[in-house]
């Protein structure tokens, strides 16, 4: 009965899948991060324009 669970792998397949979605989320963490005040100049700029166009 030991060995068998010795030579079980079905446990494996989760952690790797675990580590593979923990890696994802730090890379799309650092992507935000790194672009956050790259889009928020950017959405300013777009607001600024919008609202000059709309003014009379």
């Amino acid at each position: 009965m030991i060995k068998s669970l010795l030579r079980d792998e079905s446990g494996a397949t989760a952690i790797e899948y675990g580590l593979i979605a923990g890696l994802v989320s730090i890379a799309i963490i650092a992507a935000l991060t790194l672009l956050g005040g790259n889009l928020s100049s950017l959405f300013s700029t777009i607001a600024n324009t919008v609202a000059a166009a709309s003014t009379p």
